[in-house]
């Protein structure tokens, strides 16, 4: 009996689910650190069941090696203790990944062409460069003198890895160093990896799983995290850059390769291979460099044309050739340089309309690169993602909230927004068999009133009596509101904080509020229209679906924007990725749209395109 008893109580609880693939980058190399990262929160043994395999979750390489593209489907299988909880948290997790790991769209290229023959490439990163080409060249030096042992290259290699990523954690470039710190975290190089030769032969494995499938791009990061470590053993890979301005034309280049190129005059790269969703492409985006992938022979030339912007090189221009391309180049600085000088300036329109241009923030640092990046204040401070951890005490809150007005005047926060895609492991959600149709924004915090209090008084205390815009997210009902407002005033009276200067308002993302306006109207201060989620509702079209597609240009879209504006007092921004898009902004301001809240990188390009609207 006793026996049976302590088989009953050592037995441990298993909880799976199924995750589909709808990124259409597949699950590659940065969605899979951050989820592994995530992974090692719990205390429960969880791995990943997919194509007759069974791997952990918090082995990067394992799961790289799984190739999972787009529609295929994987179990998530969790083992002990918190099973339930892992699960839900790391499902919602997973379905925001996907939801954030967007297609990198083919920029469009321009029309232009030039004397001389041209050879058409692929745009990586826009832009027009003059200059030679030359071939990139390396080759190895060993000083074993200055040299650390293996353990202790492996341990700082990846401490640096980590540092590169919390200093550039807000910027396109961040995951990438997460992603490779995650590598070479993984067990194949912490457990009977005691040398170099081991170690190198390990890389040279793992790049054969890689050849020849969809994921072979991620090569380039084994060969990074080899590099690094190879650099601290005293084997150092030499590049002879010029000193003057050039175009460099690479097979391709690793992620360190090019953190080297900035230091350098590099005028722009042609690779012959990459993708431009590759760890390359990225920074080379990132950083502004005009490049392309080019698959044909490129030869070294003393004056070549890279003109980006239209798709062409052009090895031997003619002098009519590089006065275009002289005056290209002017041009496309001129714009860049334009909107970056004048990102603090206002953004008003050719007939004198001002349009107040807002930015979408997370944190301190985000808030901190907006009003770097010219922002006229906060349209939108997701507060869900300031703990993402751990239950937030009321001194930690208001102390990061006050924190973040210190930085603006002008601030929208939105209460905590989670259900649907978007989790919190101290705010659980009950599974449901449509999450995005269940308990998710105000429904969540009007169930779990002690939190969603809590949060109000952080949120008043902090504010000191500036101005403020508090916004209450996935408003269906008038009802809704007016329990929120409330709860709202209820808290400020019991704790005797006066909120007459703050003004309380709706994201308006469910499509039943277009037919209840009028009536919003009389009681709400404010709206903001999220984009995202109304698309979603209003073509019953789930964001993270594999194959469904919402184009941003709709004409039911557009009409439903249009009908909003049109039958509306208050004031009202657009948040959400159509802020931002380029197609669109025009068909905004005609509507009469005056205020858009985007994410920080695309303000000074915005407001330039504005005033030339």
């Amino acid at each position: 009996m006793n026996f049976i008893k302590r088989l009953l109580k050592t037995k441990k609880t298993t909880v799976e689910t199924t995750l589909t693939i709808t990124s259409s980058n597949g699950f590659h190399l940065r969605p899979i650190a951050q989820f592994s990262n995530e992974v090692k929160q719990f205390k429960s043994t969880i791995t990943i069941v997919a194509k007759d395999q069974e791997v952990s979750s918090t082995q990067v390489n394992q799961i790289l090696s799984l190739g999972l593209e787009k529609g295929d489907s994987f179990i998530l299988r969790a083992i002990g203790d918190n099973s339930s909880d892992a699960i839900e948290y790391l499902e919602s997790y997973f379905q925001q990944l996907m939801i954030d790991d967007k297609e990198i769209e083919e920029i469009k290229q321009e029309e232009e062409s030039y004397e001389s023959i041209s050879i058409k490439g692929q745009t990586i990163g826009k832009g027009v460069a003059i200059a030679p080409i030359i071939e990139y060249e390396t080759y190895e030096r060993d000083d074993n003198r200055n040299g650390l042992a293996f353990r202790e290259a492996l341990k700082i290699a990846k401490k640096e890895l980590y540092e590169l990523y919390i200093k550039n954690k807000t910027t396109d470039e961040a995951q990438i160093f997460l992603a490779q710190q995650e590598l070479l975290s993984s067990d194949i190089f912490r457990y009977g990896c005691t040398n170099i030769k081991i170690f190198r032969n390990i890389i040279k494995d793992e790049i054969t799983k890689l050849e020849n499938t969809r994921f072979e791009s991620r090569i380039s990061d084994y060969k990074d995290i080899e590099q690094r470590v190879l650099s601290h053993l005293g084997i150092d890979t030499i590049i002879e850059l010029p000193n003057t301005p050039y175009i460099l034309v690479a097979e391709d280049l690793l992620p360190s390769e090019i953190m080297r190129l900035m230091d350098s005059q590099v005028a722009g790269v042609i690779l012959k291979k990459g993708t431009p969703t590759s760890h390359a492409s990225i920074l080379l985006r990132s950083f502004g460099v005009p490049s392309m992938i080019i698959d044909d022979i490129i030869t070294p030339s003393s004056e070549a044309i890279l003109d980006a912007n239209s798709g062409n090189i052009v090895v031997s221009p003619t002098s009519n050739d590089l006065e275009k391309a002289y005056n290209r180049q002017i041009a496309f600085k001129a714009f860049q340089e334009i909107g970056y000088q004048k990102r603090f300036e206002p953004a008003i329109t050719k007939d004198g309309k001002k349009i107040n241009i807002l930015a979408n923030t997370t944190d301190v640092i985000s808030a901190q690169e907006a009003k770097e990046k010219g922002a006229d204040g906060i349209g939108l401070l997701r507060t869900e993602f300031l703990f993402q951890e751990n239950r937030p005490t009321l001194e930690e809150q208001v102390l990061t909230y006050a924190e973040i007005m210190t930085i603006f005047d002008d601030i929208t926060i939105r209460t905590l927004d989670v259900g649907g895609d978007k989790a919190l492991p101290y705010a659980p959600i009950p599974k449901e068999p449509n999450p995005f149709l269940g308990i998710r924004g105000i429904r969540f915090s009007l169930q779990e009133q002690t939190l969603f209090r809590e949060q109000l008084l952080g949120i008043f205390l902090a504010h000191n009596q500036k101005p403020l815009k508090v916004m209450f997210p996935m408003v269906s009902s008038v009802q809704e509101f007016n329990q929120a407002k409330t709860i709202a005033k209820e808290v400020a009276q019991e704790n005797n904080v006066d909120i007459s200067n703050i003004k309380f308002g709706i994201m308006l993302e469910v499509p039943c509020v277009i037919f209840a306006l009028k009536e919003f109207d009389k009681i709400v201060d404010f709206y903001s229209i999220g984009t995202n989620d109304l698309t979603q509702y209003l073509f019953a079209t789930e964001r993270t679906h594999p194959s469904l597609h919402v184009s941003v240009n709709s004409p039911m879209l557009m009409s439903a924007l249009k009908m909003i504006k049109n039958n509306i007092t208050k004031p009202i921004s657009i948040c959400g990725e159509l802020a931002g898009m380029e197609e669109v902004t025009s068909k905004l301001l005609d509507m009469g749209y005056d205020t858009l809240s985007v994410s920080a990188k695309l303000i000074p390009s915005l407001k330039e395109r504005i005033r030339d609207s």
